[in-house]
């Protein structure tokens, strides 16, 4: 009896702890929602206040309709392009790098992967001028192909996904190779299927790295009208003063496609979770 009461105990207060972090990363997305739906006066005149007096959709109307000094369809759309076609890159990359390195036997393969993985004690900071002196080479300043190829082959993605094709048992592989199969049919007909969880959480990250990247796209894209929508806000701010109704109306749409990508992908997020997720059945 005293056993269950302290079970009883630390479960309920698990779920006030719980409870309580839910609160706290929901709270201010609430609160950014709600004040995108103020007046900038209301704003102004109540500061903090939760729920707003009076509901307009003025911040949402000029900013989509009446500013167009800072095209914010333009830059949405140049979101979608840019992260899904990084995401298609970053799965093939990263798919055929992982099962080179999981199932392949090639001469030197620990050590290189031993230096791929070394190459992430370095800050991706350091590589911003040497990369940009690629973009220039190849003219891609300015250029969606500056912000959808590089990045392509992640080594945390390549990790992530090689770790998942090491658990699938080799007998795959050799019964395949029994049956006539070469390497490409392997992977394209029994190893892919399998590495779909995994896969899927690796285009999850890929699309929101991309969708929320400030730094690369304001260094590497010149114009207004290409920029995506999260260097785009900035210029949301007046040069003089701030219109924060604007920019909080502004950050909720460029959160919308990834709040929706994580709601319909959580069920393969939690799968991938476990290496023997796609083993199952």
């Amino acid at each position: 009896m005293q056993r269950k009461n302290k079970l009883t105990i630390s479960r309920t207060l698990m779920y006030v702890v719980l409870l309580m972090a839910v609160l706290a990363w929901l709270y201010p997305i609430l609160w950014g929602l709600f004040t995108s739906f103020k007046s900038e006066a209301e704003i102004r005149q109540l500061g903090y206040s939760f729920l707003p007096i009076n509901w307009t959709l003025s911040n949402y109307r000029e900013i989509l309709f009446e500013n167009p000094s800072t095209p914010i369809i333009s830059w949405f759309f140049n979101s979608v392009t840019v992260s899904l076609s990084h995401v298609l890159l970053v799965l093939v990359v990263t798919s055929f790098a992982a099962y080179g390195y999981a199932r392949l036997d090639f001469w030197g393969k620990d050590v290189l992967f031993s230096c791929l993985l070394a190459s992430m004690m370095f800050p991706s900071i350091v590589n911003l001028i040497p990369l940009y002196d690629i973009m220039t080479e190849l003219g891609w300043v300015n250029s969606k192909l500056a912000l959808i190829v590089p990045g392509a082959g992640s080594v945390g993605n390549v990790f992530l996904v090689r770790q998942f094709a090491l658990n699938i048992p080799k007998s795959f592989d050799e019964s395949a190779r029994i049956d006539g199969a070469n390497d490409f049919q392997i992977f394209y007909r029994i190893i892919l299927p399998i590495l779909k969880p995994v896969l899927i959480v690796t285009a999850l990250f890929s699309f929101t790295g991309s969708w929320n990247d400030f730094l690369w796209p304001s260094i590497i894209m010149n114009g207004v009208d290409k920029l995506t929508i999260t260097p785009g806000l900035q210029l949301l701010q007046g040069q003089y003063r701030s219109f924060p109704g604007l920019g909080i109306a502004g950050a909720v749409i460029a959160i919308i496609p990834t709040f929706l990508l994580y709601l319909f992908a959580q069920k393969y997020f939690m799968e991938s979770l476990s290496l023997e997720a796609g083993l199952k059945g």
